[in-house]
């Protein structure tokens, strides 16, 4: 059974009803669930299901052995058959076998972790592009399905291909983690019913990586879990951290560098900053490039401070593991190589006061993967400029600084500040925080020359404590219940 997905289940809906020939890529970042989705959907439909697997570092032997493999069981009754030596001898063999297919039946040409298929010199994109041009493009039974877990690779070498495959999707797929909601279903599913707050401190740790979730037990505690996949030796995401960049990229080390550099500054860092501190300044725009393909992978998110200009992008980590990872799992790695019996380093961490901060760091990141939730809750309708917004003063001014959490710069002359509070109860606006709400405001005005009407809404998730202050300044609050709505 698929959960959520809905909008990715309309797409392939429409490819295997269509009277046309579709050709589908699909990409998104490891363990988040795109071969699953593939497999699922199609195999409740009568159709032809040819599935290729490309292995990391394998052979091009070895896959078009698979391949021969693959063609026999779907086409040939297993019957065996020789194995072609190069890619355009294996489609020749392929596109041969399709149309000695009789019917109506759709096809599904499905290449999974096409990336590792597709090496340099392989010929295997130049063959693909030969046979969809020439045959396939015109066979309404084909559905063509490319995946990859290289978001970077399949954007470039696929969607924005220069050569005969330039237009020719019908479609694509940017397969994402789940929000909070679906990962509540997804654990129910599971059999593994939970709160939606103890949802949350399952999302501050994997977010909603559908593989990392599998490995929730249960009738074990959120505590325990979390204890026993990350801060034990044979957890499963012990040593997922240093599998991810290598996995993903070609110089995976560098871009684990470039994760280390921005998951240091806790509010986001800019470009220049980046820069100065990596010295990748040289020609070629291999620090742009590095950034894009993170981002496209979904491990960071560029914010354009609002009334800045394009120099003023900033970058922060959005990907939670690897978040977590950097501040709990890797400081305690030693500890949790000796192997001691019975250890308890997660329950005993949750005690401390440094969870208690960063809770509120990572409860700032969910709600960034949550702004459409918020936008509603907040019931704005109308478009917006969607950021944050930081103000520095110059070095030995006198000048006050500010820094806004989110902001939505409305299009009905009106702006709404975002404070984002992590609170275990009702959030309490005491004198203190209310001058600071007071002070951003005055800031923003000031710096920004505004004379748009301001709202200030609270993003906590149990909500505000009504009180004078609350009632005078805040004009709406954002809660858990909200961002699972």
């Amino acid at each position: 059974m698929i959960i959520g997905r809905d909008k990715e289940k309309a797409i392939l809906t429409r490819i295997i009803t269509s009277q046309q020939a579709e050709f589908l890529v699909v990409y998104g970042r490891r363990r988040i669930g795109k071969t699953f989705l593939i497999e699922s959907f199609f195999g409740t439909h009568e159709c032809a299901f040819f599935h290729m697997v490309g292995v990391q570092k394998g052979s091009q032997k070895g896959h078009l052995q698979e391949f021969a493999k693959e063609l026999s069981r779907i086409f040939y009754g297993n019957a065996k058959i020789e194995v072609p030596i190069k890619w355009m001898q294996a489609f020749e063999a392929l596109n041969g076998a399709i149309q000695h297919q009789n019917g109506l039946q759709p096809i599904v040409l499905f290449f999974d972790e096409f990336p590792w298929l597709a090496t340099p010199r392989s010929g295997l994109l130049q063959a693909l592009e030969y046979y969809w041009n020439r045959f396939w493009k015109n066979d309404a039974r084909i559905k063509l399905v490319v995946c990859g877990s290289s978001a970077a690779w399949i954007i470039k070498k696929i969607i924005h291909h220069r050569g005969g495959l330039h237009n020719r999707l019908t479609e694509q797929i940017n397969l994402k983690p789940f929000n909070l909601s679906e990962t509540k279903a997804f654990l129910a599913h599971q059999g593994i019913p939970l709160s939606k707050k103890q949802v949350l401190d399952l999302y501050f740790v994997m977010g909603g990586v559908p593989y990392y979730l599998t490995q929730i037990q249960k009738h074990v505690s959120v505590a325990e879990n979390i204890n026993n996949l990350c801060f034990s030796k044979g957890g499963r995401l012990f040593d997922e951290f240093t599998k991810l960049f290598v996995s993903l990229f070609r110089e995976g080390e560098s871009y684990e560098e470039l994760i280390r550099l921005i998951a240091g500054s806790r509010h986001g860092i800019r470009r220049e900053e980046i820069e100065q501190q990596m010295r990748l300044t040289q020609k070629g725009g291999t620090l742009t490039k590095r950034l894009q393909d993170l981002e496209m992978s979904g491990f960071i998110k560029s914010f354009l401070p609002v009334g800045h200009a394009k120099k003023g992008l900033f970058y922060r980590i959005v990907d939670e593991y690897s978040l977590f990872y950097l501040e709990w799992i890797e400081p305690e790695r030693h500890n949790i190589e000796l192997e001691i019996e019975d250890n308890n380093f997660w329950l005993e961490l949750i005690q401390a006061s440094k969870y208690h901060a960063w809770r509120g760091y990572a409860f700032e990141s969910v709600c960034y993967k949550h702004i459409g939730a918020i936008k509603k809750a907040l019931g704005i309708k109308v478009s917006a400029n969607i950021g944050a917004w930081r103000y520095r003063p110059r070095t030995g001014s006198r000048e006050t600084g500010a820094q806004i959490d989110l902001l939505f710069d409305r299009k009905d002359d009106a702006v709404t500040l975002c404070e984002i509070k992590y609170s275990e109860n009702a959030f309490v606006i005491d004198k203190q925080c209310a001058e600071s709400l007071k002070q951003s405001v005055d800031v923003f005005r000031r710096v920004m020359r505004s004379n748009k009407q301001v709202f200030i809404a609270m993003i906590s998730p149990s909500g505000v404590k009504q009180n004078s202050y609350s009632e005078e300044m805040i004009s709406a609050v954002v809660t858990l219940d909200d961002l699972f709505a």
